[in-house]
């Protein structure tokens, strides 16, 4: 296991910036996007195998920062990997199995919402696995991702987004209360919450052991969610050497008129939804 790597440290106490106008947010968030598109092209035309991983609290704004991240790109060079809870077959596998059939291709960004890291929170909180098991996945960890991810050649992010005490209270809240935000709430929210700690010993243990110089946690302050999605991608933008690809300039060709008819009267007797806005 190496040593951990270089960090920037935040006080515990730092105030939070203003809050970013919206304006400002798209305007910085389309030049990003377009960075992004322009590391699509090269993951595509080099073969390179890219893995992002996103930990964090339940509400840490995951979901967003992926979203925000996929937006614009291919779903099918950037995919997204969020497994449900194993089956009864995937819980006599090896550990690590299931997560390892998604691992990208050449030309492939996988991006992980929750990962194996699973075992060194949800699982060893709930008690969903033993101590032995959670012990042994936080020895083993380092081991994996190098031997089977980093020397073979793959690109690998990991970030854990830090939100705090009142604005994770603030966002459950919010599900709770706003119908198109309850299907977030999971069975498992809830008992984090009144888990803080426990989760926040979970988090420390995991860091501990797993924070090294070839795989090293990324820590995101996820509490300004904008903020937060801005930083993550423009972080990941710095730390892939992607180069920009020249692009031919394409051309749109001119429409063949020999087999020209009246298309679209061919649909006016089609079964049309009605025009209800």
């Amino acid at each position: 296991m190496g040593k951990k790597s270089e960090h920037i440290e935040r006080p515990l106490a730092e105030a939070q910036p203003e809050k970013l106008k919206r304006k400002d947010y798209e305007k910085k968030l389309r030049e990003l996007q377009a960075e992004l598109c322009a590391l699509q092209d090269w993951v595509v035309n080099t073969g390179q195998r890219v893995i992002i991983v996103f930990e964090g609290r339940d509400a840490a704004g995951k979901g967003g920062t992926i979203r925000a991240i996929t937006e614009k790109v291919s779903p099918r060079v950037f995919r997204l990997v969020a497994l449900p809870a194993p089956s009864d077959r995937e819980k006599t596998q090896i550990y690590s199995q299931r997560y390892v059939t998604h691992f990208p291709a050449a030309g492939e960004v996988v991006i992980f919402d929750r990962s194996w890291y699973n075992r060194a929170g949800v699982e060893h909180v709930m008690g969903f696995c033993t101590e032995e098991q959670h012990e042994k996945f936080l020895q083993m960890a380092p081991f994996f991702e190098k031997n089977i991810i980093v020397d073979n050649g793959i690109i690998f992010l990991k970030y854990w987004l830090e939100v705090g005490d009142e604005e994770q209270e603030r966002r459950f809240r919010a599900r709770i209360e706003d119908p198109v935000r309850q299907w977030k709430l999971s069975n498992m929210d809830l008992p984090s919450r009144q888990r803080w700690y426990d989760y926040s010993r979970a988090r420390d243990q995991m860091l501990d052991a797993t924070d090294t110089d070839f795989a090293p946690w990324n820590i995101v302050d996820s509490n300004d969610k904008k903020r937060a999605r801005l930083n993550v991608i423009a972080h990941l933008l710095e730390h892939i050497p992607y180069e920009k690809q020249k692009r031919e300039k394409v051309k749109l060709p001119e429409r063949e008129m020999k087999h020209k008819y009246d298309d679209e009267a061919t649909m006016t007797h089609r079964r049309w939804i009605a025009r209800r806005f």
